[in-house]
């Protein structure tokens, strides 16, 4: 739940000191809130809009009336143990709105209440269906198997979870490259209910996040088997028949209802390049890094340029003799001043004992990182330019991006046609900025501007015809996330395996969440939900997971009997 009981006030010197750091649209939200007068919002120290992914500490509030406004929150929150009631729905969103300068439709009133912890999602607070209904299967212990784990104890249903890997975490248990972290915001990279972590930045690294993880896995623990995977699932008609492959060989399993929440990004991707088993050297994955693999005075090549190459290039660069990275696209890449960032120890004393600062700064971000940017996605078909950008506002985000690029390249312009995508923004996941072009233009660093053609021995050969020599080979190439729930074998009403009926790179379910002809089967962070604008995957778990704990309850009052539904929920 949320922060609105603090544990205790900070002393008047600690909580001077912590004011200075405070981000002052936050502070004023946390003013509205405990004084009951939204005027704080709307009147002297009215908030300027916030732009882009800036935090905008300052609310645009000149010096001197940043110190009054510093100087008045002292005054109204010296000792204050608790915050007041939540607000309503429609207030939150009103606070809101101004404290961003723009506008947030009413319908997100709802979700920001359960997110923010002013009342426990309704997926939680419903009825319990009892140990007598459905046994459930989940696959997976990353966050969203977790999740799932949660719902269906709070469900009092006799349900299991499988995991492949020896501990919980999924992605984060095995993606432990240099530099590996996340480009969602830490105070939104959490689930809305469950323990509030103390980060030490605004973007996490791997460790911290495995760390979180672990510790909101704590309570559901006792229901994981690990070192476990499914080898396939057959609808019966009445229930699932699942083969389950162990330490100890395989069993079947029956239950009435299987969650899949593998996710995404369980599969990495190694491309198909001839030659690729003849390297000499050591060639990994990232999310397979070989830590015994000694870089320092070594030639890498880092095969790709998405999200994982711009997180470890930077890292190994000055470690290793020189790096060269092999780009088949460019990427549109943004700024943002909190990414490298650590949290300042006065903001993270607000965190943790100002009541409702950590509430409404996690609110702050779920507009401005979520569907705030969703209109840039949507396809104007009179847009003039469509060959840059697909409408206006998704042009001005060109335009953003690309005067950027030439703020970072200045006096390195020659790199400027090799970084610069020909493509509109966001028509890939967009990538935040991680020195990526300081390390470019380094001495001992090269961007080839061309896909990998083949390997032949310790030379990588592109496809402009040039050859490289390298010592070591890191292939950046992301995961299949289009080739999901492979290699289990799923077979649902018709019998044909689930695999067949979405082709090789074809997934999809309704919401993501349902697949027609597998009955009593459900997704987590299935097809499609990996959404162009951003957002926290943490948010869509949970809406997916309160989707399948409603049809839970439905079937459950529907039927008025226990065990699975014939033919499905």
């Amino acid at each position: 739940m949320s922060d609105v009981a603090a544990p205790a006030p900070l002393a008047d010197a600690d909580l001077r000191d912590a004011l200075d750091g405070a981000n002052l649209p936050t502070l004023l939200l946390v003013l509205a809130h405990v004084t009951g007068d939204d005027g704080w919002l709307t009147g002297r120290f009215r908030p300027s809009r916030t732009r882009a992914l800036d935090d905008n500490d300052t609310a645009g509030l000149d010096p001197e009336r940043r110190h009054e406004l510093r100087e008045a929150a002292f005054a109204v929150l010296r000792g204050v143990r608790e915050a007041p009631s939540p607000p309503d729905d429609a207030r939150i969103v009103a606070m809101l709105s101004a404290s961003l300068g723009e506008e947030i439709p009413p319908e997100y009133a709802e979700p920001m209440a359960e997110d923010g912890g002013f009342r426990e999602p309704a997926w939680l607070r419903g009825p319990a269906i009892g140990p007598d209904g459905p046994r459930v299967l989940v696959i997976g212990a990353g966050a969203s198997g977790i999740c799932m784990a949660h719902a269906l104890r709070r469900l009092q249903l006799d349900f299991s979870v499988v995991e492949r890997n020896a501990d919980v975490g999924g992605t984060w248990l095995e993606n432990t490259y240099p530099g590996a972290g996340v480009d969602t915001p830490s105070h939104l990279y959490s689930f809305s209910f469950g323990p509030r972590p103390s980060w030490s930045r605004y973007y996490p690294k791997q460790p911290e996040i495995i760390a979180y993880l672990r510790e909101f896995a704590a309570p559901v623990r006792d229901a994981i088997t690990f070192g476990t995977s499914v080898v396939s699932a057959v609808w019966t008609g009445t229930s699932w028949d699942v083969v389950l492959r162990g330490p100890d060989g395989e069993e079947q399993r029956t239950v009435d209802v299987v969650v899949s929440c593998v996710g995404q990004f369980n599969q990495p991707a190694t491309p198909a390049i001839p030659g690729l088993d003849t390297f000499p050297g050591p060639a990994f994955h990232t999310a397979r890094w070989r830590h015994d693999v000694d870089l320092r005075g070594k030639r890498v090549g880092v095969v790709g340029t998405g999200a994982s190459s711009m997180q470890v290039v930077p890292e190994i660069a000055g470690e290793a003799a020189s790096v060269t990275v092999f780009q088949r696209s460019p990427q549109w890449i943004t700024p943002n001043g909190n990414y490298l960032r650590r949290i300042d120890d006065r903001v993270r004393r607000l965190m943790e004992h100002l009541p409702g600062y950590r509430t409404w700064y996690r609110l702050r971000l779920m507009w401005m990182l979520q569907d705030k940017l969703h209109p840039t996605l949507r396809r104007d078909p009179d847009w003039p330019h469509p060959e840059r950008s697909i409408n206006a506002l998704n042009d001005k985000h060109r335009r953003f991006f690309t005067a950027h690029v030439d703020a970072q390249l200045e006096g390195a312009e020659h790199l400027r046609d090799a970084v610069l995508p020909d493509y509109p923004p966001y028509g890939k996941r967009i990538l935040i900025d991680n020195d990526w072009f300081t390390t470019i233009r380094r001495g001992d660093v090269e961007l080839v501007p061309s896909g990998v053609a083949a390997v032949e021995g310790s030379t990588v050969v592109t496809q402009d015809g040039r050859r490289h020599d390298v010592d070591v080979l890191v292939l950046a190439t992301g995961f299949s996330s289009r080739r999901m729930l492979f290699p289990m074998d799923v077979r649902g009403r018709s019998g044909v395996p689930l695999r067949e009926q979405w082709g090789t790179d074809d997934a999809r379910a309704h919401l993501g969440v349902a697949v027609p002809d597998f009955p009593n089967f459900f997704l987590v962070y299935g097809p499609n939900t990996n959404l162009g604008h951003g957002g926290s995957t943490f948010f869509h778990t949970e809406a997916q997971t309160g989707y399948v704990v409603g049809l839970l309850r439905e079937a459950r009052r529907a039927q008025g009997a226990p065990g699975g539904a014939a033919g499905g929920l």
